[in-house]
């Protein structure tokens, strides 16, 4: 147990000589979360996720002894959470409309049971390796959820529970670890959101996302598994391509993270969403999507973790073998929390007040992508699709010219067109896509051989007027 020392915004320097970095921390009589993200001899320095008025010098604090972590698990569908994996509706029903700060609720529903069908291919005596499937789960009418095993654990299996109903929290089987210890099996694991998780390797992409719009499908393609961005200024429809892709792209699992984003526009996707009818299905929506909720007049903290704990959970879905897409709104917002937290810690800015490593924080972001072969011999894919907000539409501005490099599709939106009212704004001068080969290879196996000199065609008749 430790206490607060100093308090700099979302900044608390704490007396914790036990504390490692990536560590999360509870601070202050209400509970305040955050993670250690400095040291200094017994001194930890520590950023919150919430607003830090009212805490005080002396106050106590105490290391948790887990980095920043989501629970994976069933019950992730048709679910909506802020930055840091809180559900918003139980948040909502403890605490009422204005969300309070220091309000602890298990991301996962503690009481609800599931109906959970062990996998008949595992039985007592043999090995389970990390990513092995362990049973099913029928989390919704549309998809079914897969119970892995823990990716770092394996070992013996020696017991594994018979077809029942069962809470998240009950224990479904038990393995014998290579060091003799019996570890308990739950329907759900937490894994840390900075850590990619693991799988056997990469595969290359063959097969394009469908996004439902012409222009882009057509174009500029995008294949299952790579990396778009969607830079545009103010007003040219950025937000609303999203959307229409998330309704309409032929992925399995589609995971909408509002990062920054104004209040206004996340409330439209929450109540526009949920209402809205899968056209692949004919279900809800919801049954294959989960929202990631921070709007701008959050803690710029949770706006910085909100992204990867979008990312993670679409690698948790990737790895039971689905093809998950994840749409970002905006990567912009989510560099300028980065350049706040940099500018506290007295880090030496660089281009437009940004860190110095802000290209190397998006690389490894947009490297989470990809399609791969799972620890479980199965394939799945996460495709990330980012919007950039470059101010006044300027291109080259940081955010936007660092995306630009790492990206393998590029939808520039004009502001011109958005003001003529021709949506979606794409500019087909300023936009390209790497994946064209891929996808002309699949249209000439799959739909039709003269898709690639069709397109060129289009192409060189939009660029003669």
């Amino acid at each position: 147990m430790g206490k607060i020392l100093e308090i700099n915004g979302p900044l608390v320097r704490l007396q914790l000589p036990e504390a490692v970095i990536g560590e999360q921390v509870r601070v202050g009589q209400i509970g305040l979360v955050g993670e250690v993200i400095g040291r200094n001899g017994d001194t930890a320095l520590a950023q919150l996720y919430e607003d830090s008025g009212g805490l005080r010098p002396g106050e106590v604090a105490e290391g948790l002894g887990w980095p920043l972590s989501v629970e994976l698990g069933p019950g992730l569908l048709n679910a909506i959470f802020d930055g840091v994996q809180r559900p918003l509706n139980a948040v909502r029903e403890k605490s009422g409309d204005r969300i309070a700060r220091g309000v602890s609720v298990p991301a996962l529903p503690r009481d609800r049971r599931w109906r959970f069908v062990p996998e008949p291919r595992r039985q007592g005596g043999m090995r389970v390796d990390g990513g092995d499937v362990l049973g099913s789960v029928q989390e919704t009418e549309s998809i079914r959820h897969r119970i892995l095993t823990p990716p770092l654990t394996q070992g013996e299996l020696l017991e594994l529970a018979p077809e029942g109903d069962y809470t998240i929290d009950e224990v479904i089987g038990r393995i014998r670890l290579a060091d003799g210890n019996i570890e308990k099996l739950r329907m759900f694991h937490r894994w840390p959101v900075r850590t990619p998780r693991p799988f056997r390797r990469r595969d290359h992409a063959v097969q394009p996302l469908i996004t439902g719009q012409r222009i882009l499908d057509t174009f500029y393609p995008l294949l299952k598994g790579g990396k778009a961005a969607i830079p545009g200024p103010f007003g040219a429809g950025k937000t609303m391509l999203q959307q229409q892709i998330a309704r309409w792209c032929n992925a399995e699992i589609v995971i909408y993270v509002g990062c920054g984003e104004r209040g206004n526009e996340l409330t439209d996707v929450l109540e526009f969403m949920p209402r809205l009818k899968d056209p692949h299905t004919g279900r809800p929506l919801m049954e294959r999507t989960l929202l990631v909720a921070n709007t701008s007049n959050l803690p710029v903290v949770a706006r910085e973790a909100s992204i990867y704990v979008g990312i993670t959970l679409a690698e948790y879905f990737r790895d039971q073998g689905y093809d998950v897409v994840m749409v970002a709104d905006s990567t912009s917002r989510w560099a300028e929390a980065l350049r706040e937290v940099a500018g506290r810690l007295g880090q030496m800015p660089v281009e437009e007040g940004y860190p110095a490593y802000l290209g190397s924080r998006l690389a490894a972001f947009y490297e989470r992508a990809g399609r791969v072969e799972t620890l479980s011999g199965e394939h799945g894919s996460v495709t990330l699709i980012g919007a950039v907000s470059p101010p006044g539409g300027d291109f080259s501005e940081p955010v936007t010219s660092h995306t630009k490099e790492i990206i393998q599709t590029f939808w520039a939106l004009s502001k011109d067109l958005a003001d003529a009212r021709h949506y979606p704004a794409v500019d087909w001068l300023e936009s390209f896509s790497g994946d064209v080969p891929g996808a002309a290879r699949w249209w000439a196996e799959n739909v039709d051989p003269g898709w690639e000199a069709a397109r060129s065609e289009a192409l060189n008749l939009l660029a003669v007027s």
